[in-house]
């Protein structure tokens, strides 16, 4: 979750109106940094936010008490410091008083007050609600004077400093609004360095700099995202000169080695590729037939053909980059198509030989695999895959759907959910919390939309929210890895790398990490060469 645990799905995305002129790489926007993104945000109000669409113009727009630098710790932001009670259960965060919303009220501790609390107000729709629940118990917060804030906790909480990386919203503007459906979802209005002009669905959404920023103008005048529904697309814009920034796939990277005026950034990050499965679908609720379906498949020789190189196995939810990463008595399963044949017999599914799809009491081993269209890795992992499966019997059929439209079937918020499998991704924060994917509270309206239940992992999980003993936590947190690899309601695909061309215009990027390259954006500036 980018900025609060943000989920981050296999793609990013961006946007919805304008009424300006369609913008030209010269002229007035000659000092504007050109990037994109493959598809329109689902909303522009960072608590709604669930996707990287949203949050590629968010994490300019706003801002929240604490951030993550570059070493991949929590530190103050907006907030100018803070303390924590012996105990461990009140925190005071002490605010910057030079900050200002871009209408130019100040920023108080009212608005972090509201922000939280509308978070917590069932009314609203957001899925960041169980980040500030504590075993059933919210959080309070309470405005000790314009400038100070206290978060109070039912019992110690050992992401609440990562959860407060989450942006903040003015409540001048909201408090007699409707959070759901307020313009504002549309015309955000933050406190960060770059202040959102305009709109044009589909096309793409301007971005000029917050002249009044607290840590200074931004050097650049703006950022335009122009809307590019493809990678290829994209990487071809790049090289016509019309983005400074875009990613590209590996088959792609003797080409852009080649190319002038560009330099190539390669870093991991952290993500990971899934393949998730509906454990309320009959087929695939039964361990053993997902046992099968992992013995199936060639991970290795999957990631060399996707990925080329360029990504590496994973078989749990957490990226190596975590502190708490380990893979010790972690159930790997390798490539053994007759042990998969062995498992599916032992349920009772025969190869019916006119068809060569197996079946048991004369249905079909049979479901489809939802994939976002337009993506050519995802296109390629899913073929490979269907053609393992096909080894074994099992018939995988495909559907490539619009990315928005994938979202609303896993997103449904009903059981059972319209869908059977799901190829996707989660963006990572950097505290191992992963309560919000996993937790069997979390479903049908929350991050498990696959419907994973298992009361020891429950237990677990609400163990590593409450300890705060970082070696502890670490020992929890791979108890809950052991469960999930042997359970398998994923199949865990690959760590992906970030691939990027960036115009060697561009300078004052961050050195990459997880997190980026664009990570202090003010510093950011272009050089006409």
């Amino acid at each position: 979750m980018k900025r609060y645990l943000c989920l981050i799905l296999v793609l990013a995305a961006v946007f919805l109106f304008s009424c300006s002129a369609k913008p030209d790489k010269e002229g007035a926007y000659q000092n504007f940094l050109w990037l994109n993104t493959y598809a329109n945000p689902s909303t522009l109000n960072p608590i709604l936010a669930s996707d990287s669409a949203s949050y590629a113009v968010i994490n300019f727009v706003f801002r929240g008490l604490m951030k993550v630098n570059e070493n991949l710790e929590i530190v103050p932001e907006m907030a100018a410091s803070y303390t924590v009670s012996p105990d461990g259960k009140t925190y005071t965060f002490y605010l910057h008083k030079n900050i200002t919303w871009h209408d130019g009220q100040p920023f108080t501790a009212e608005d972090v007050k509201f922000t939280f609390d509308k978070i917590l107000d069932p009314q609203t729709k957001t899925v960041k609600r169980s980040a500030y629940i504590i075993d059933g118990q919210p959080i309070k917060f309470k405005v000790i004077d314009t400038y100070t804030i206290q978060a109070i906790l039912p019992q110690p909480y050992a992401p609440l400093l990562t959860n407060m990386t989450a942006a903040i919203l003015p409540k001048h503007l909201l408090e007699d609004q409707d959070i759901n459906t307020a313009s504002f979802n549309s015309h955000p209005v933050g406190t960060g360095p770059f202040v959102f002009k305009s709109w044009k669905n589909s096309q793409y959404i301007t971005l000029v700099k917050n002249e009044h920023y607290y840590l200074g103008a931004p050097k650049l005048d703006g950022i335009i995202y122009k809307i590019i529904p493809n990678v290829e697309t994209a990487l071809l814009a790049y090289k016509k000169g019309e983005l400074d920034i875009a990613s590209f796939q590996p088959k792609a990277y003797a080409e852009v080695q080649k190319l002038p005026y560009t330099k190539i950034y390669q870093y991991d990050i952290l993500y990971y590729s899934y393949l998730g499965f509906n454990l309320k679908n009959p087929l695939l609720s039964s361990r053993i037939a997902r046992e099968a379906i992992a013995y199936a498949i060639d991970k290795p020789a999957l990631i060399d053909a996707t990925l080329l190189g360029f990504g590496t196995p994973a078989y749990l939810p957490n990226s190596p980059s975590s502190w708490a990463y380990s893979e010790e008595n972690i159930i790997k399963h390798h490539y053994d198509p007759e042990k998969s044949k062995m498992l599916l017999a032992s349920l009772g599914y025969q190869m019916n030989e006119e068809t060569k799809i197996i079946e048991k009491d004369g249905e079909p081993f049979e479901f489809t695999f939802l994939i976002s269209k337009d993506h050519k890795i995802s296109e390629k992992t899913a073929q490979i895959i269907q053609q393992y499966l096909a080894q074994i019997g099992i018939k995988m059929h495909i559907q490539a759907l619009e990315w928005t439209e994938l979202l609303k079937k896993v997103n449904y918020p009903q059981d059972p959910k319209p869908f059977d499998a799901v190829l996707m991704g989660w963006s990572l924060g950097v505290d191992p919390d992963i309560y919000a994917m996993w937790h069997s509270s979390e479903y049908p309206k929350g991050f498990n939309f696959i419907g994973y239940q298992n009361s020891r992992v429950d237990q677990l999980l609400k163990a590593g929210r409450t300890e705060t003993d970082k070696v502890k936590r670490k020992q929890i947190y791979h108890q809950v890895y052991q469960y999930i690899a042997r359970d398998l309601p994923y199949y865990f695909l690959f760590y992906n790398q970030a691939l990027v061309a960036v115009n060697t215009r561009v300078k004052g990027l961050s050195e990459p990490n997880p997190l980026g390259i664009l990570r202090e954006i003010e510093k950011v500036y272009l050089d006409p060469q």
